[in-house]
């Protein structure tokens, strides 16, 4: 048995070795987001040039920019859909304004006559069908391919007929061009008009466009028709620029809190369950591993709120761990030997296990669906540590702990096992939670009628994200609020606050939404003045509007989604009691962030969202005790007998429930302390909502379902439909 133990534990060793040797290569091909290395990114509102968007429309344009940054040498970037607008992100892009001049290049072909108006889009060509061709002299020219031969037909009809016969092709025309100014220029590199032509007849066949074109100007050309020849036009609305010093100092903040955060897990779970703690920390660090393989493999951009996600999940995943400790303990009290006590835990656990898992997946999907940039990014690292922990926590773990637990050697060593001492009296908890719940459920609607007045009157310091304006981070010496407030009057701006970070770090918002062209002026403004870093957010009124929407509308589905679950996997009373926690979690944040003045961004509602999935998770577990010990009964519950089971659950799980909130508050604290200030308030409103939680899971989901339980006992039973056919026959 020795010797199978050592087998063990090189196992053990080798899996070690083999995470930390990989892990840094793997590390390093994974992307990183702007907020970690510096970058660009731009929101555009994709808009028609004549009729209806259409989705075609839409994917040929996002396969537009795809390759148009391609061929324009931009390596990496990361674009989105969302609805009808393209997010374009350039992590590593250092100079915004060339960035700028790459994506606003609209490459647009457009079909005119010779007084400007407008005859055909570039929806009359075949995609990607502009091909380097000759002329009839043998000069370089472009060829381009017609499909919808029937309107090129009518349109060029129709000129021929007219006096002025003259068709002139342009690529990015601007109101300001006209033909009578570039016709001398007309297929010269610095006009865009590229072409004109007299129209003798109707064609229904492809064209040749003619000019002083040299060889490389015409592959150039036919690259950025076919990388921008498309009926739609890009309108920026929204814009964000990091420099890569504020990405690296993220970087390297966030790393340090994670890498204390998950060390003081790890020693907490090894005092506390000892040898088995320990395995759950080979499992975290497996855990880890393959979660940043998947999103790797996923072609995930790693953020800020990614990595926050992360170290949250490593809080959940311990909660797997937790439950199945727990209920090999119990086993373990009722007298089963180890070998079987970690057969029956493992087989009580998986249930409770798999529906917290799913709850809290189905608030992170939601996340995903209605979710924009950073917060897509939260929620697929979130989906992904959920799924990890099945594989990993639930199976792999597992399975390290079954090599030692056959190896015998811990048979009768189980406090160094697993930290159960059998010599010890165990004590028995018996809090009366359902007493102290209906006097805390008194005290939280006090709470809340008073924080709903203080909220209603003083309202919520809404970020950019929700008012709209334009935020500036400055990073550098020399700066002062009294020579940053006179910067802003200086530059004509409307100051909404300056807030000073640290001595070398302030942030100025404003009300104005800049344009593309005022966001380079200012950037060069204080680069010039200060010689500091300059990073920049924009967002205007209509992606405000929309976060809102989108806020809300992901709110309800979690609600939605959880009762469901929640109705289909235990009961309706169940689903309400659940449910009326998470609506105290999310209120208690919400007043909570309004009495301390906290900036509430998009990523808040993430926050909301992921206590929500949290919260569900720790009441999940309660609630399956409940349910366990009332099958166990076998008998119709009285009142009493509701109390007592809704109590002997809530002390059963009571230790577990502290364990690992524990460690994600850990956590959480660790990110608090040590982490990037970009993601502060992210962190603080996770921080106050496990507290919340907790608190809401032994005293206002159980209490709920018990009130629901005991009204239903008091309702007069239906008779079944069988009871008064049996009735009917004996009369």
């Amino acid at each position: 048995m020795k010797k199978k133990f050592w087998i063990s534990l090189t196992i053990c060793a080798v899996l070690f070795l083999v995470i930390g040797f990989t892990t840094i290569p793997l590390l390093k091909n994974i992307k990183f987001g702007l907020d970690l290395q510096g970058g660009f990114e731009v929101l555009y509102q994709v808009e028609p040039l004549e009729g209806d968007l259409t989705s075609e429309m839409l994917s040929n344009t996002y396969k537009t920019i795809n390759k148009r940054i391609d061929v324009l040498g931009v390596t990496e970037p990361s674009i989105t859909i969302e609805g009808t607008r393209i997010r374009i992100g350039l992590a590593g892009v250092t100079d915004e304004a060339e960035a700028r001049k790459i994506l606003g290049k609209q490459a647009t072909l457009t079909f005119r006559d010779a007084s400007d108006n407008l005859l055909m889009t570039s929806d009359v060509l075949k995609g990607g069908g502009a091909k380097v061709s000759t002329d009839s002299k043998g000069r370089p020219a472009v060829s381009l391919t017609i499909s919808d031969k029937a309107k090129f037909y009518e349109v060029t009809n129709e000129i021929s007929k007219r006096l002025d016969n003259t068709i002139v092709i342009w690529l990015d025309y601007q109101l300001e061009d006209s033909y009578n100014n570039e016709k001398n220029k007309c297929g010269l590199d610095t006009s865009n008009c590229l072409s004109a032509a007299k129209v003798s007849q109707g064609f229904a066949s492809d064209v040749i466009i003619e000019g002083n074109f040299t060889a490389k100007e015409v592959e150039n050309l036919v690259n950025l028709i076919n990388s921008g020849s498309l009926p739609t036009k890009l309108t920026e609305i929204s814009s964000r620029t990091v420099g890569a010093e504020f990405g690296i100092d993220s970087l390297n903040k966030t790393f340090i809190a994670g890498i204390i955060g998950i060390s003081v897990i790890m020693l907490l779970m090894i005092s506390i369950y000892r040898f088995a703690g320990l395995v759950s920390c080979i499992g975290i660090a497996i855990y880890a591993y393959v979660t940043f393989l998947l999103f790797y493999l996923v072609g995930g951009v790693l953020t800020l709120p990614g990595i926050a996600a992360l170290v949250i999940g490593i809080g959940m995943a311990i909660d797997t761990c937790v439950i199945n400790f727990a209920r090999i303990k119990d086993e373990l009290k009722r007298g089963s030997t180890l070998t079987s006590a970690y057969l029956k835990g493992n087989k009580n656990s998986l249930i409770t296990i798999v529906d917290s898992n799913i709850t809290t997946f189905i608030v992170a999907l939601i996340l995903f669906i209605f979710g924009e940039s950073s917060v897509k990014g939260f929620a697929t690292m979130l989906m992904l540590s959920i799924f990890t922990t099945f594989i990993v926590m639930l199976y792999a773990t597992r399975w390290l702990l079954k090599i030692f637990v056959d190896t015998k050697i811990f048979e009768n060593k189980l406090n160094l096992f697993v930290g159960f001492n059998s010599k010890k009296k165990f004590k028995e908890y018996k809090i009366d939670f359902i007493k102290w719940g209906k006097k805390y459920i008194f005290i939280s609607i006090c709470f809340f009628i008073f924080g709903t007045i203080y909220l209603f009157i003083n309202g919520l310091n809404l970020g950019l994200d929700f008012k709209g304006g334009t935020s500036i981070n400055l990073k550098g010496n020399s700066l002062t609020n009294e020579s940053l407030e006179s910067d802003i009057t200086a530059l004509k701006y409307n100051l909404e606050e300056i807030q000073k970070v640290s001595d070398s770090n302030y942030i100025i918002t404003i009300n104005n939404v800049l344009t593309s062209d005022e966001v380079s002026e200012t950037s060069s403004y204080f680069e010039e003045k200060y010689s500091v870093n300059t990073e920049i957010g924009v967002i205007s009124n209509q992606v405000k509007k929309d976060l809102v929407n989108n806020a809300i509308q992901a709110l309800i589905y979690a609600i939605i989604g959880i009762i469901v679950y929640i109705s289909f996997r235990f009961s309706f009373n169940y689903a309400v009691g659940g449910v009326v926690a998470l609506v105290h979690d999310a209120l208690f944040i919400v007043i909570l962030f309004s009495f301390m003045n906290f900036e509430v961004t998009t990523i808040f509602i993430a926050a909301i969202l992921s206590i929500i999935g949290y919260s569900i998770n720790d009441t999940i577990v309660t609630f399956d005790r409940i349910r366990e010990d009332l099958e166990i009964s076998g008998k119709n519950p009285t009142e009493e007998d509701l109390k007592k089971c809704a109590n002997l659950a809530l002390n059963q799980t009571i230790i577990r429930s502290i364990i690992t909130s524990l460690t994600t508050i850990i956590a959480v604290v660790a990110l608090v302390i040590f982490g990037s200030n970009e993601i502060l308030n992210f962190n603080l409103a996770m921080l106050f909502g496990l507290v919340s939680g907790v608190v809401s899971s032994l005293f206002i989901a159980t209490q709920i379902w018990l009130m629901l339980s005991i009204r239903d006992l008091k309702k007069p039973k239906k008779k079944k439909w069988y009871e008064e056919d049996t009735k009917k026959i004996r009369k």
